[in-house]
């Protein structure tokens, strides 16, 4: 499973090319990363990409974003049965704070702008980010401070999803206790969101 990949860039119309040790990878990205990585290729700099690896019978793509949260935004787009990847890379396309906005505010039109989404699908989408992006909005869009960041890839990796580690993150005061306390209780937490 690929999930990072940095090296040189090529642009193309929708994708990436990005040259990891003599292999190039493909990787579909948004918008707002294309042209990003197009001044990176100009500058002839490295380019950075938090992966997801999308496996299928008959094929296998990826899909690169410039921050985790916007990959974590996506992955969570996915978990909308009817919705795959390229139809969740063009509803993140519309931007991060665009996409809560328009699931608070159950902005159908939003969605529906985005091929591929119907009325029903745009619904269901709504339906089930609703109670999801609560946190999401508060903690996923906000830079974290360094001893939450701390905590959150501990729980990172020991095996737990965004979504429950945001949600022990919001429960705590993190930034008053020790960190080894903060992980402690932090885990607590996450141990009893984790679905």
């Amino acid at each position: 499973m690929i999930a990072y990949l940095e090296g040189q860039v090529v642009v193309k119309d929708h994708y990436l090319i990005i040259i990891c040790g003599g292999v190039g990878y493909q990787v579909h990205a948004p918008s707002k990363f294309l042209q990003s990585a197009a001044s990176s290729e100009v500058a002839g700099e490295e380019l950075e990409a938090h992966i997801y690896t999308h496996v299928k019978e008959d094929k296998l793509e990826l899909y690169g974003f410039e921050q985790e949260k916007e990959l974590a935004l996506f992955q969570l787009v996915l978990t909308v049965s009817g919705v795959g990847p390229k139809t969740a890379l063009g509803i993140v396309n519309g931007g991060a704070e665009k996409l809560v906005s328009a699931v608070q505010e159950a902005n159908l039109s939003f969605f529906t702008a985005v091929p591929r989404v119907g009325k029903k699908l745009a619904q269901k989408i709504v339906i089930e980010l609703k109670s999801k992006l609560g946190g999401l909005k508060e903690l996923n869009l906000a830079t974290l401070s360094p001893k939450k960041q701390d905590v959150y890839d501990a729980l990172l990796g020991l095996g737990f999803d965004d979504y429950s580690i945001n949600f022990a993150l919001e429960k705590i005061d993190i930034d008053s206790l020790d960190l080894a306390v903060a992980i402690k209780q932090a885990l607590k937490i996450a141990s009893g969101k984790k679905s």
